[in-house]
């Protein structure tokens, strides 16, 4: 494996860390933001309803950008923004400046979602073996880490601007020196009726691997029809639902339902968070070792059996373990559909129609987003919060009914049927 691949890998892990802390810095002040703003109980919910809408325009537009443009250049330039417009929503004082601010977010964030993941699906397919969850596990330690740095400017009561600012002035340079590095595909006929897709950094040392497929494969890119899509775009949209569901009721379930106390009704989302993290660490061996259909499928019935146990739980203690059980589940489930979505994309069309693919299916993470948290709210008034819990239970449970969307070709990721390694000795200084 050449040098510039692992360079890549350790650079695009870098820009989903620095995501996962930017987005989790956001979204844990809210409270913060809606006080410096002055912003209504009534309208905060269409200031944060605007952010996943703008992203998914965001990544519809990334969709088209990179037909021209590399997915490496998209992400070099969006991240930026994205921490700059962080750092706007902290440093405004009217709410004109938050509404820019947040727009610029939203636009980027759905940029750079885009982008990161179609490097992350494009170097799996250069190293021939799973690695792309775990860059999903560096984007959730950027959320631990963004997350407890709110908390300490809250606990500090930090103005958002002072909370904000060292962390991107840390954070924007670093991005921006550790994009010189990422890694792509290059697509160039060479007249023998086959594609080259050549992996090159875009920094100094420009080296690479060649893997070949047929050469119209740009050209094929939009015959990848939303028919062959669908059953990840439901994968995707339902994990979101339940990713959702922890994020914004966790606390609340936790002390209305189970009648734990507020500072304990705090700790459900941090372990949920602390469960991802782990089972993404460990989830590219699980892939390697039994294949990316068996893991989908623990990971639903993990997840299904999470909501289970918070719907039944008698105390807090037992509802906590439901929501441990659904950090190991509902953690495969996003990284394992861009990678599927890439791989059957990448078998029908090439490189260009993976990286279409995979802006779309991004789309559909926020759509989850948007329906997963009024949808339970709904439920739960109406009905009951136990009750509601069951709703997302039974939408990770259709997930097994489409795990055989994630398996490979003849491409298998996995120890028994591990492909070879594509990638040719690498050019210049960094060829072996």
């Amino acid at each position: 494996m050449t040098d510039v691949l692992r360079r890549g890998r350790a650079s695009l892990a870098f820009a989903f860390f620095t995501q996962g802390v930017a987005f989790a810095l956001l979204v844990t002040r809210i409270p913060a933001v809606q006080s410096r703003y002055g912003v209504s109980d009534a309208l905060l919910p269409a200031f944060l309803a605007a952010v996943p809408v703008l992203a998914g325009a965001g990544s519809v537009a990334t969709e088209r950008l990179v037909r021209g443009v590399r997915p490496s250049r998209v992400l070099r330039w969006s991240q930026p923004v994205v921490l700059l417009a962080l750092l706007g929503v902290g440093a405004g004082d009217r709410m004109i400046f938050l509404a820019v601010a947040l727009a610029a977010f939203g636009l980027a964030v759905g940029a750079l979602d885009a982008s990161m993941n179609m490097l992350g699906v494009s170097l799996q397919r250069a190293y021939g073996r799973s690695i792309v969850t775990g860059f999903h596990a560096a984007y959730s330690l950027g959320g631990i880490l963004g997350a407890s740095l709110a908390w300490a400017g809250a606990h500090w009561h930090l103005a958002l601007w002072v909370s904000y600012l060292p962390v991107v002035a840390l954070l924007l340079p670093a991005a921006l020196t550790g994009s010189r590095w990422y890694v792509d595909g290059e697509r160039t006929g060479d007249g023998t009726g086959e594609e080259t897709v050549e992996r090159a950094g875009e920094g100094p040392d420009r080296a690479g691997g060649h893997v070949t497929r047929p050469a119209d494969g740009g050209s094929r890119a939009s015959g990848i029809g939303f028919r062959v899509l669908l059953p990840l775009c439901l994968v995707m949209t339902f994990a979101y639902i339940g990713d959702s569901t922890v994020s914004n009721w966790s606390a609340k379930y936790l002390q209305d339902v189970l009648g734990s106390s507020e500072q304990l009704a705090t700790v459900p989302y941090n372990v949920y968070m602390v469960t991802t993290l782990a089972g993404r660490t460990v989830g590219d061996a699980g892939v390697r070792r039994f294949g990316a259909v068996a893991v989908v499928r623990a990971g639903a019935v993990l997840a299904a059996g999470g909501f289970a146990v918070v719907a039944a739980a008698p105390g807090a203690w037992t509802g906590m373990l439901g929501f441990t059980l659904l950090g190991l589940g509902l953690c495969v489930l996003v990284p394992q559909t861009f990678a599927a979505a890439g791989r059957r994309a990448f078998d029908q069309g090439g490189a260009a129609a993976s990286d279409a693919a995979v802006a779309r299916l991004n789309i559909f993470n926020y759509v989850g987003f948007l329906v997963g948290s009024p949808l339970v709210g709904a439920l739960g008034g109406a009905w009951s919060y136990r009750g509601a819990m069951l709703v997302p239970m039974v939408l990770v449970l259709v997930t097994l009914g489409y795990a055989r969307s994630f398996a490979p070709g003849p491409d298998r990721y996995g120890v028994r049927h591990e492909r070879s390694r594509t990638v040719d000795v690498g050019r210049g200084s960094d060829g072996l």
